[in-house]
């Protein structure tokens, strides 16, 4: 049995949708001289990435990028491990990066992780926004909103450049 995947995204509507939110993210923090981008590993971590590049290009701000690694099966289970020492975030402006918000246990585990340090602002941004919450947590930039079946698995290729449903 092959599972049928519907394109949501493609690479050009993937470009402009993380172009779109480094020109949100920059909007928003325009008074900031820096900004700290934390990616959830692993995909997160590279939409983070590609966000980051993006806001270099069309602003003076100075990006920081980190990893941090969250159990996404148990996250209250943990570990749940930033990259650098959580002094970095000190009094900094900080932008939580996943790809896909879903039920939104990651991303409110990672937020949690993350206020052990006495950061100054927090914003959430996600690629794809699901509409499923079981958290109050929500994303402050996202790229696409898309209401889905609970069945519906939402898959980012970075390889392809391409979102799909399944």
């Amino acid at each position: 049995m092959t599972l049928q995947k519907t394109l949501v995204i493609d690479a050009v509507a993937l470009e402009r949708k993380i172009t779109r939110m480094a020109w949100e993210l920059y909007e928003r923090h325009f008074s900031e001289s820096h900004l700290v981008l934390v990616g959830i590993s692993n995909s997160g971590y590279t939409l983070a990435g590609r966000i980051a590049e993006k806001i270099q290009q069309i602003s003076p701000l100075s990006v920081q990028l980190l990893e941090l690694s969250v159990n996404k099966r148990a996250p209250q289970k943990g570990p749940t491990t930033l990259h650098a020492s959580l002094e970095v975030l000190d009094n900094q402006a900080v932008v939580v990066v996943d790809d896909v918000l879903n039920a939104g246990t990651t991303l409110i585990y990672a937020v949690q992780y993350l206020l052990n340090a006495p950061v100054r602002r927090m914003t959430t941004a996600v690629l794809v926004d699901r509409n499923h919450k079981s958290f109050p947590i929500k994303a402050d930039v996202k790229g696409l909103s898309l209401s889905t079946s609970l069945h519906d698995q939402v898959d980012v290729s970075w390889e392809e450049n391409a979102v799909y449903l399944r």
